[in-house]
């Protein structure tokens, strides 16, 4: 069997790295970059530490519109699929790497797996949430990591092909959270110590892209009381230099951490603030309160385990759960049992025309 997998993004790469390891023990993978994320940071870092072959083709697509970007991706994708002839097209959630390798597939008559299915934030003026709902509507094979991704797809009409594998990431957070251990030295570099700093991310457009919700956000952080430390996304940055020096004293600007540093930085904060999807979940595996940046999430479970709260830009909610937010004692699995990948590879293998 052969496989052609699409990725080009920070969350993508974490993603596949099971995938990938449990599938080229039996089968044949082309491993397809796009280019989305492209510096070392936010791409090559990630296939150095998480042994993740270098990528067979690599289109360089880069930055630009969402409509140009995906067009792009979608011509060299098509080129690659023409060329191979592979049994599935494999994508991985949300982004618009996801998007044109399913649209590329689909309109080639290559069956279409998407791993991460069913997530939905019911908030259409998010591009991801476009990707998710257009990828999920043309896949042949539709891997769920959690009970309410099934019953979304449930709901639009979808109940062929769905699988619940459980959560890929969860898979890549048990193989890798001990080798964070033993190799990465992240809180000596930015100089903290466990349970005594706040982690930040921010890289969403809605939270980026307007001044007012990102200086809101730093802003309740400012009498946090604690040294933040605030992982700048590239995009981020460009905004940074428009608050006039609005950045608090204690909060520390660094840039994007690897994938072993970021589950040290996580896994021994004091509490996580963060508009990522996947840094919601590390958050809950940690066992570390985490307050969401965004009104909405498409990790509902997180939220009803009282372990995620959405404080959207809210400087005032914000600064209260900062002092107070307290998850309970229990953490329930809600994402499988770390074997989504080897589930996975079997269904392809089964589903092969």
């Amino acid at each position: 069997m052969k496989v052609v997998s699409i990725v080009g993004a920070r969350p993508q790469f974490i993603k596949a790295a099971p995938v990938s390891r449990v599938l080229r023990q039996t089968c044949q993978e082309i491993l397809v970059h796009t280019g989305q994320h492209y510096d070392h940071g936010m791409s090559q870092v990630f296939f150095d530490e998480l042994d993740i072959p270098e990528p067979d083709v690599n289109l360089g697509i880069g930055s630009g519109s969402h409509g140009r970007q995906t067009g792009e991706m979608l011509a060299g994708i098509e080129d690659v699929l023409l060329a191979e002839k592979p049994d599935w097209t494999l994508v991985y959630g949300d982004t618009n790497s996801t998007l044109a390798g399913a649209l590329a597939a689909v309109k080639l008559h290559v069956p279409v797996a998407h791993v991460e299915a069913g997530l939905r934030s019911f908030n259409r003026a998010m591009p991801e949430e476009i990707n998710r709902v257009l990828t999920d509507h043309v896949s042949d094979l539709l891997f769920c990591p959690t009970e309410t991704a099934a019953r979304n797809l449930a709901t639009e009409g979808i109940d062929r092909g769905v699988h619940l594998v459980g959560d890929v990431m969860y898979d890549a957070m048990l193989h890798n959270a001990r080798v964070a251990q033993e190799r990465s030295r992240a809180l000596d570099a930015m100089r903290v110590r466990p349970g005594e700093y706040l982690l930040l991310t921010v890289h969403r457009p809605r939270n980026t892209d307007n001044l007012e919700r990102l200086g809101a956000i730093l802003g309740a952080l400012g009498g946090a009381g604690q040294p933040v430390v605030f992982l700048v996304h590239p995009r981020t940055h460009k905004m940074l230099s428009s608050l006039d020096g609005k950045v608090p004293g204690n909060v520390f600007l660094e840039q994007p951490a690897g994938y072993l540093d970021m589950l040290m930085l996580e896994r021994h904060a004091r509490l996580i603030l963060t508009d990522s999807g996947g840094v919601q979940k590390e958050a809950y595996w940690f066992g570390v309160p985490c307050i969401t940046l965004r009104e909405e999430t498409e990790w509902v479970e997180t939220v009803k385990a009282g372990w995620n709260l959405l404080a959207g830009a809210d400087r005032d909610l914000i600064i209260e759960a900062i002092g107070s937010f307290a998850p309970p004692v229990e953490r329930p699995p809600l994402f499988g049992d770390g074997r989504a990948a080897e589930r996975i590879v079997s269904l392809l293998t089964e589903n092969e025309d």
